[in-house]
């Protein structure tokens, strides 16, 4: 079974953050400018602290009729997401991510936050992997589909 690394390798070293006492509006804002879905919020040393996504936006300010910038990151970011290891499958990921109906999946290293992989990470590496398979089934048949 592949290691979730394997996604994080593939993935920016860079993460778009937002600090917990933005207003919700500079982080739509930040979100659109740096066409992201989703903020890392971090603390003033950088450490990870919650997210913050578009659906958290819509669902707890704009379908509340709230005014954007009168609500900071802190109120409304998701805090008690559960978490990963960077030693954990792939497979265990979608599980929890299922398991929590979530999109999103800190992923950490002996206590160090290390990125986030989210659902749609995990589809496209089911469908490479996928691919590679039907590949390599296809490069040992011959012209009409016969095994080689």
């Amino acid at each position: 079974m592949e290691k979730i690394t394997s996604i994080l390798s593939k993935k920016e070293p860079h993460f778009h953050t937002v600090s917990p006492g933005s207003s919700v509006d500079k982080a739509l804002c930040q979100m659109c400018c740096e066409n992201v879905d989703h903020l890392i919020v971090v603390d003033d040393d950088e450490r990870y602290l919650g997210l913050i996504t578009e659906h958290d936006i819509t669902s707890k300010v704009l379908f509340a009729e709230k005014q954007m910038n009168k609500i900071f990151v802190e109120d409304i970011m998701d805090k008690r997401l559960p978490t990963a290891n960077t030693n954990d499958t792939v497979e265990k990921c979608m599980q929890l991510m299922r398991q929590h109906n979530i999109r999103y999946l800190p992923i950490f290293e002996n206590f160090l936050f290390k990125g986030i992989i989210s659902s749609e990470d995990i589809l496209e590496e089911a469908v490479k992997n996928r691919m590679e398979i039907f590949d390599e089934k296809l490069s040992h048949t011959g012209r009409f589909g016969v095994l080689t």
